[in-house]
C-alpha cells in the first residue's frame, strides 16, 4: 500500500471535495464528487446504498480518487486504489461527522427515507501529491 505524504494531510481536514472515479460494468469510467475522510492509512469517504458509485465497486473495487487544495486550486493529490471494505457499521455517524466538518451541521441534512449509508475504504496503489 503507498501511503498519503504527511504535507498532504490537511487535503482531509477541511473542505475540500474530492471526485472518485469508478467504473461502469461496460468499462467506461464514473466521476462522483464526495466528501472525503481518512482511517488510518485508509481513505474514506460515505455515500448510500444503491447509487452507481456503489453498485460500480461491488463489481470492480479499482477507485481513482483527485481532490483540489481549497486554498491552492494547483495543488492536487491523485490516487489509485482498491476499495478494501465497505460497511455500513458506523456509517450514520460518519456521514453526521462529515457533516459538521462539511456544513458546520450536526447531523447530515440530505437523508433520504429509508436510506442505507455506507462507508466506502480505500487502499491507496499509487499516490502523487504535486504543491507547486
Amino acid at each position: 500500500m503507498a501511503a498519503i505524504p504527511t504535507e498532504a494531510n490537511h487535503l482531509f481536514e477541511g473542505k475540500e471535495l474530492a471526485h472518485v472515479a469508478t467504473l461502469n460494468a461496460d468499462g467506461s469510467p464514473q466521476v462522483s464528487a464526495v466528501w472525503v475522510g481518512r482511517d488510518g492509512d485508509l481513505i474514506t469517504f460515505n455515500t448510500a446504498e444503491g447509487r452507481v458509485k456503489t453498485k460500480n465497486l461491488y463489481g470492480n473495487p479499482s477507485v481513482a480518487v483527485s481532490i483540489t487544495g481549497e486554498e491552492n486550486p494547483y495543488e492536487s493529490l491523485i490516487v489509485q486504489g482498491k476499495v478494501v471494505e465497505m460497511t455500513h457499521d458506523g456509517a450514520d455517524d460518519d456521514i453526521d461527522a462529515l457533516a459538521k466538518r462539511y456544513l458546520g451541521a450536526d447531523s447530515y441534512p440530505f437523508r433520504q427515507p429509508g436510506e442505507e449509508r455506507v462507508i466506502v475504504k480505500i487502499a491507496p496503489e499509487k499516490v502523487n501529491h504535486t504543491n507547486p
